[in-house]
């Protein structure tokens, strides 16, 4: 088939019965969870929002996990080869300071409004403008997310194992539609939890053993100092005073402005894929203890994710013994050389003997499973609350919004299917993932934010602030990508930027472009009185309280501890 083109036909290795063992018990462990908690998911809030029953731990392990599909393990670690440590601050400000945000001051609001979605939150606060808009971008998005995890599983599966692409997006989409039709978000939280253990069992074996051999971290540094020519890729924050300076082409600003202060808190605070976790928490203080303990364990991700696409700078050889150099998506299908985005399974079959490798392989599927997951649950609560029980079937059954929801979990799951092999022509995952983020994410959170802090924001302004910061983000794209990169220095500042650092700019002038129209919007047009934004906006609402009763039970004292945790390493590392 054509469509076929981009897999270049190799295996790596093969798997031995002891690892077809693990990989198959892995599979039917999750169906097996599926099946047994249907009888627990007969009404919408037990299928959309697992009853509102989830501890602050399993909520906040889900709340991460459903983030730890391709987007982290494949995608990140070969953004770690392409661009180096850099890619360590999408992991450290580019979520950390979000997440605790979220937990400390966004979820009062999210809980208390008793909203189904991000969506809902916005009908309540803008009107149904507002809500169908980000409704119908949201759904878009999360299919084509959808689509990335089975594709980025397609090429692990094929890159070791031999395995026909198509196949394995198919196995994988069905498993994962099986165990969320069937039990919903209850199911998917439970596999994400057993999949967060599975990811951590099997993933921490590349970096420990990869770590040995290169002879410790200095070692390493000046391993691959020697292989790129440049000390660049070993640098947090030294490098980023000039466009030039480092991989990426990004100045310090791109980072801390269109990373840090908009894509992160984009994606952390308004992405409904990981607050709906967050929103099956059992009591106000779990919903805001659930970010805070995400944000603990997001700390130490950079672990299995980052350091083995730095290990392989250093480590991975030709077979005559030369230093391996991997390119570009493109270049590697003209080329048969290996992609960017090969770096965890090449890595994987590195130091992975029988057992180990299975065990290893069921981690990376394990990742893409949660993502799949996660994005199918999200996409299945949106379009059955916000866009078909608001606007096609307004007056149906309990019953039958669930009947909905399995079915638009099957629907959604095709869908992506199709939309699998749109990543195939992306120079990297992750370049392709955060240009959607500053298409639906950016823009989206200005939104949000205003509308939560700002009780001035009208439902005009929301609407038209939304609408034109998602259009110009996606024209910004087009135009660049149609003639128009010598007009970069516009965009992103300088035309030394990468596809990453055009991300970054992109998302910071969508954000701006969309707080301005809404701002603008806003003072021409009357605003709601106080008493009809109780509940949604500060200096409106009387925030209730969430049960704690010492220190220890405090979740913004947990908050601080991750912050100085959160300093420290950006200071070890700079």
């Amino acid at each position: 088939m054509a469509v076929l083109a981009f897999a270049v036909s190799r295996q790596l290795t093969q798997l031995h019965g002891i690892d077809i063992l693990i990989l198959a018990l892995y599979f039917v462990i999750v169906l097996f969870i599926g099946f047994y908690v249907k009888g627990s998911t007969n009404t919408s809030e037990e299928f959309f929002l697992a009853g509102r029953e989830m501890s602050a731990w399993i909520a906040g392990l889900s709340f991460l996990s459903a983030n730890l599909g391709s987007l982290e393990l494949m995608g990140w670690a070969g953004s770690a080869y392409q661009y180096g440590i850099l890619a360590m601050h999408w992991y450290w400000i580019g979520a950390i300071p979000a997440m605790l945000f979220l937990g400390i001051v966004m979820m009062p609001f999210y809980y208390i409004s008793k909203t189904h979605s991000v969506p809902g939150y916005l009908q309540l606060r803008y009107g149904e403008g507002a809500r169908a808009l980000s409704a119908g971008s949201f759904a878009l998005m999360t299919i084509l997310m959808s689509g990335v995890n089975m594709y980025a599983m397609a090429v692990v599966m094929q890159t070791v194992l031999g395995w026909n692409m198509t196949f394995s997006i198919w196995i994988g989409a069905a498993t994962v539609a099986v165990y969320v039709m069937l039990g919903g978000l209850r199911s998917a939280i439970i596999n994400e939890v057993l999949q967060f253990v599975l990811i951590w069992a099997g993933a921490a074996l590349i970096p420990i053993l990869g770590l040995i051999e290169a002879g410790g971290w200095t070692n390493l540094k000046a391993q691959i100092a020697r292989n790129v020519g440049s000390n660049d890729y070993v640098h947090l924050w030294s490098t980023l005073g000039t466009f030039k300076g480092n991989p990426m082409g990004i100045h310090w600003t791109g980072i801390v402005f269109g990373l840090a202060a908009v894509l992160s808190f984009g994606y952390w605070t308004t992405d409904f894929l990981v607050v709906q976790r967050v929103l099956s928490a059992n009591n106000l203080r779990a919903a805001r203890l659930a970010p805070v303990i995400g944000a603990a364990f997001k700390l130490a991700v950079p672990l299995i994710v980052i350091v083995p696409g730095l290990l392989a700078l250093a480590v991975l050889k030709n077979a005559d013994g030369s230093t391996m150099h991997l390119v570009a998506g493109d270049v590697a299908k003209a080329t048969g050389q290996h992609a960017y985005d090969e770096v965890l399974p090449l890595m994987l079959i590195r130091y992975c003997g029988p057992g180990l490798l299975g065990l290893g392989i069921t981690a990376l599927v394990a990742g893409f499973m949660s993502g799949m997951a996660g994005n199918v649950s999200a996409f299945s609560t949106v379009w059955t609350y916000d866009l078909y029980g608001a606007y096609i079937n307004k007056r149906a059954s309990d019953k039958h919004y669930v009947s909905m929801g399995r079915w638009s979990t099957i629907i959604g799951m095709l869908i992506s299917i199709a939309t699998a092999y749109i990543v195939a022509h992306a120079n990297s995952i992750m370049d392709y993932v955060q240009a959607l983020f500053s298409f639906f994410i950016a823009p989206l959170f200005g939104t949000v934010i205003l509308g939560m802090l700002w009780k001035r924001a009208t439902k005009e302004g929301g609407f038209w602030g939304l609408l034109t910061g998602t259009a110009s983000s996606i024209a910004m794209f087009a135009y660049v990508q149609t003639g128009g990169k010598a007009a970069l220095a516009h965009i992103a500042l300088s035309q030394d930027a990468k596809p990453m650092a055009e991300n970054m700019y992109r998302a910071l002038w969508s954000w701006l472009i969309c707080v301005g129209v809404t701002i603008a919007v806003s003072l021409a047009t009357k605003a709601k009185p106080d008493a009809e934004l109780e509940g949604l906006v500060y200096g409106a609402t009387v925030i209730p309280d969430d049960g704690s009763r010492t220190l220890w039970q405090k979740p913004v004292f947990w908050a601080g501890v991750v912050t100085v945790v959160f300093v420290a390493l950006n200071v070890v590392f700079f």
